[in-house]
């Protein structure tokens, strides 16, 4: 259960989405087995290793408001991960979605699952998407951020469960919508989608 954001807000039972994670290959070069007068090699430097993430110097002024947007867009875009998941089999048992989004965004969500449910429906095909924040309130109380999403729904695909066959978009929706949603960051450091507004009459 949330506790830490708008908790005025938050109706009784209300219900409180992981990035994926970036690997580097790792390559090792080998020497030349040829030589046989080769001087012994020289010592290598001493170095420290610093964890991913880490501070390499000084923070500057600038720092904090990046860092701020950019935790904010890890945690939108783990939540549009989890809620397409959820979106795939009409439920978020099984997701991480509770993780990620809260407040209204959460229960925008879970009331776009139960009429999924309803309709016999779940969503198939890949969708696309281009989040940037626009607009970060580190100031307030709480910190909140403002990202602005354009949604690309031309390889999303509604299927009926019961015949297996796509339900057409309505005609008149445009195939690229704009997208707006707030995240707030609690009083444990901890950023989370509040709320989520899809605007599917309005092209991006």
């Amino acid at each position: 259960m949330v506790t830490t954001f708008r908790q005025a807000r938050l109706e009784a039972g209300a219900l409180a989405l992981c990035t994926v994670a970036l690997v580097g290959a790792l390559t090792a070069c080998g020497g030349d087995d040829g030589a046989t007068d080769a001087k012994p090699p020289a010592a290598a430097p001493v170095t420290s290793a610093t964890p991913p993430g880490a501070p390499t110097g000084p923070p500057s002024p600038a720092d904090p408001a990046a860092a701020g947007r950019a935790a904010a867009l890890e945690v939108y875009s783990a939540m549009w991960t989890e809620r397409t998941k959820a979106y795939r089999q009409a439920t978020s048992e099984g997701t991480d979605l509770e993780r990620y989004a809260a407040l209204d965004a959460l229960r925008g969500f879970e009331r776009d699952l139960a009429r999924m449910k309803e309709n016999d429906t779940v969503f198939r095909g890949e969708l696309r998407h281009a989040p940037e924040v626009t607009v970060l309130r580190a100031d307030a109380r709480p910190p909140t951020a403002t990202v602005e999403d354009c949604v690309d729904l031309s390889r999303w695909r509604v299927l009926d469960t019961t015949t297996g066959w796509p339900i057409p978009l309505p005609s008149g929706q445009p195939l690229r919508q704009a997208a707006t949603a707030t995240v707030e960051r609690g009083d444990g450091g901890r950023w989370m989608v509040t709320e989520y507004t899809a605007d599917t009459t309005r092209s991006c």
